[in-house]
């Protein structure tokens, strides 16, 4: 019994209704309370705070059998690990800290119920919205595999965020003592300016923090284009690399075929090519790289065709 209630609380297979239903469960009840905190910010909502109060309070008791279910399965998460070993290792994983916070009622871990509609992504695959890839798992792939590189962008953006609050506390110290007290006061402008955020409320007078100014912020443009350039080239690399490895496991029992000006395919789209010729056609190769074709692709000469015999 409790091997299948953990089969339930987990993200659910294709196969297994119960857990299905159960996902999909908790994804209504995480919508629920979050309308609940909504609305119950609206001045208009006061006469119904009492059944909000109720409707929250019940939101409130699923979350905490769902904890206590997933700290009584744990062992499961963690079959290579002692029961209070598994048990710790999900009470600080992002998860268990998630649902931890979401039940302790702070007005301040408020925010942290929204966390719990990440699940939401990761029952994508009981619908198949991505039926070769698990988005959730190239999302978290990507910054593991640039973790590298992004902490040296962070570490960059510290070094700069530190030297402009120093530099602009300098520039502008004698004429806003008020606003920019001491060293420490500079770093809110910094951040804002770094970040191409620009609140306003703190900004320099004087000619020589202006001009700093103008510097940081070309500065910041640069500093957040590098990371975001970094996981672009990796969410690429993460694709490239699952088309490959789709060809790959399907390379047993293909038969590829060059696509010429006289051959029937050339301007067809691949599931018109498939229903006409009853063919199954699992990768094009057009300009030397592997695509995974949807339904609606043309065909065009020159590709060739790899498809299941």
């Amino acid at each position: 019994m409790k091997k299948r209630i953990f089969d339930i609380i987990q993200i659910g297979e294709k196969d297994d209704s119960a857990s299905r239903i159960f996902d999909l469960f908790i994804v209504c009840v995480i919508l629920v309370h979050i309308a609940v905190l909504f609305i119950a910010t609206f001045d208009a909502a006061a006469a119904y705070m009492d059944g909000l109060h109720t409707i929250k309070m019940v939101t409130i008791i699923i979350f905490v059998v769902e904890y206590v279910l997933r700290i009584w399965t744990a062992e499961y998460l963690y079959p290579n690990k002692t029961k209070a070993r598994a048990v710790l290792r999900f009470i600080f994983s992002f998860d268990g800290i998630v649902d931890l916070c979401t039940i302790l009622q702070f007005p301040f871990l408020y925010g942290f119920i929204a966390f719990r509609l990440l699940r939401v992504v990761r029952i994508f695959r009981l619908f198949r919205i991505n039926e070769y890839y698990d988005s959730f798992n190239v999302i978290t792939a990507v910054l593991y595999e640039k973790k590298n590189q992004i902490i040296s962008c962070i570490f960059i953006i510290l070094v700069l965020m530190t030297a402009s609050s120093l530099c602009m506390y300098t520039a502008e110290h004698e004429v806003q003592p008020e606003v920019f007290s001491n060293a420490f006061s500079g770093i809110w402008w910094s951040i804002s300016t770094i970040l191409t955020v620009g609140y306003g409320d703190i900004y320099p007078v004087t000619v020589m923090g202006r001009l700093m100014a103008i510097v940081i912020s070309f500065l910041g443009v640069g500093a957040v284009a590098i990371p975001t350039g970094i996981i672009s080239a990796g969410f690429v690399e993460q694709y490239t690399h699952m088309q490959q490895e789709h060809v790959h496991r399907n390379a047993l029992g293909t038969v590829s075929i060059t696509v010429d000006s006289a051959s029937p395919f050339v301007g067809q789209s691949v599931r018109d090519v498939e229903n006409k010729y009853e063919m199954d056609i699992i990768a094009m190769v057009r300009n030397s790289a592997v695509i995974v074709p949807a339904d609606g692709s043309k065909i065009m000469v020159g590709d060739i065709l790899i498809y299941q015999v």
